[in-house]
């Protein structure tokens, strides 16, 4: 249990840290706006000095596919469409209790706003759980040193993608036979539709993996991409109070004193205090929430993540950040929907609309969460479930260890 009183006694000085550093903070942003300011007329020659010397930079700079001072007002979403997000949660296999499995349970949201072709169709929102227990779903990755509990939070990430490809489908056959089923004096109506999950859409963590394990991840993922696009789904992912600072990265170039970034030759010996790191540790969003206005979004960005040439031309990541009224959000989203403006801006326009429905976060995204959420009563009566059918089968020995069992109570 948490002893307040000796933790009060840390917290002393802790708001005039909080004063400093808000006033740190502020001298940073002004820097940033004002080399911001300098690189609007310098962005071709920007672009072309990141392009030839970005394999000798030591950061990662996105690249701007649009004028750094473009401002978009997001247009109001229709009354008519469709909204699906997936989100996951797991119990995480332990040695201490009654059998070594794991679970990932998967929540799925289909939301259908206004009439479809005069019908209103009801909502989706439950969760598929699924049990891991053979040796392949257990062992599979340790000839690469990679954990059970860490290779299950890969899995989980491939199955939110593949069900939210799934939903995808259903709701294009249902489309579908809507638009065979009305009355053929009334021409069916295309209903616009959004596909969201919740963080990034570049899984840094692919990066670390062997190439033998990656394989058996990315092109699942790619796999269910493919079929949003071919349903002529857009997919976005959002990510809320984002720690990035690839846009800001870009702006580095400007402020790099040299004739050319070569990170390598210049700033080999001392890269933690490089002269171009004049806003760091800054945000994109901090920079960017203060010229967006509330229904906005900025310029479009092309993220240069090492990763992303594992993705493909048509999957590379491009993102831009909006202005949603209570933040500014990154919005990421593969090439393909980059590529079609309208897809885009009706995309955005219906994560805007989300966000208002959410009051500050998207509505589809939070049922997602909280059904996909396994919480502590779900877990306790998920392995009695599994005691049970232990017990049917005629297992001896049933029982979690000394350890866990003595855990769970206290003598206070």
């Amino acid at each position: 249990m948490l002893d307040l009183n000796k933790l009060a006694l840390q917290m002393q000085g802790i708001s005039q840290h909080l004063l400093r550093e808000a006033a740190a903070s502020q001298t940073r942003l002004n820097r940033a706006k004002e080399v911001l300011r300098q690189a609007i007329p310098r962005q071709t020659e920007l672009v072309k000095l990141h392009q030839d010397w970005q394999h000798r930079m030591t950061f990662t700079a996105a690249t701007p596919v649009e004028a750094l001072d473009t401002r978009v007002a997001i247009a109001p979403a229709p009354s008519s469409h469709s909204v699906l997000a997936t989100d996951g949660s797991q119990i995480s296999p332990s040695h201490h209790e009654i059998a070594y499995c794991y679970l990932i349970n998967i929540g799925r949201i289909a939301i259908h706003y206004g009439l479809h072709n005069g019908k209103q169709r009801q909502p989706l929102l439950d969760s598929l759980p699924e049990v891991y227990y053979q040796a392949q779903d257990l062992y599979a990755a340790q000839p690469w040193g990679i954990s059970t509990e860490e290779w299950m939070g890969h899995r989980r990430t491939v199955s939110e993608i593949e069900m939210l490809a799934e939903l995808g489908e259903a709701l294009t056959e249902q489309q579908l036979r809507s638009a065979t089923d009305s009355a053929p004096s009334s021409a069916p109506t295309a209903i616009p539709s959004l596909a969201m999950v919740d963080g990034s859409l570049i899984y840094w963590f692919l990066d670390s993996l062997p190439a033998d394990a990656r394989a058996l991840i990315l092109p699942d993922i790619l796999a269910a991409w493919q079929q949003l696009q071919a349903n002529g789904i857009p997919f976005v992912g959002y990510l809320s109070a984002s720690r990035s600072t690839e846009s800001l990265n870009f702006l580095r170039l400007q402020a790099c004193p040299y004739l050319a970034p070569d990170c390598q030759t210049h700033c080999a010996e001392n890269r933690d205090k490089s002269p171009c790191q004049v806003f760091t540790p800054l945000r994109d969003v901090t920079l960017w929430s203060t010229t967006l206005e509330p229904g906005e979004r900025g310029p479009l960005w092309r993220s240069s993540a090492r990763i992303l040439e594992e993705y493909g031309e048509e999957n590379a990541i491009y993102f831009c950040y909006v202005n949603v009224g209570v933040e500014t959000a990154r919005i990421e989203f593969p090439a393909w929907v980059a590529a079609d403006s309208a897809m885009l801006d009706s995309a955005l326009s219906l994560v805007l609309a989300q966000v208002q429905k959410g009051y500050g976060y998207p509505i589809a995204l939070a049922e997602a969460h909280n059904h996909a959420v396994v919480r502590g009563g779900d877990r306790k009566r998920f392995f009695l479930m599994l005691e049970r059918q232990m017990l049917k089968a005629g297992l001896p020995n049933i029982g979690t260890s000394y350890k866990e069992a003595r855990k769970r109570g206290s003598i206070a």
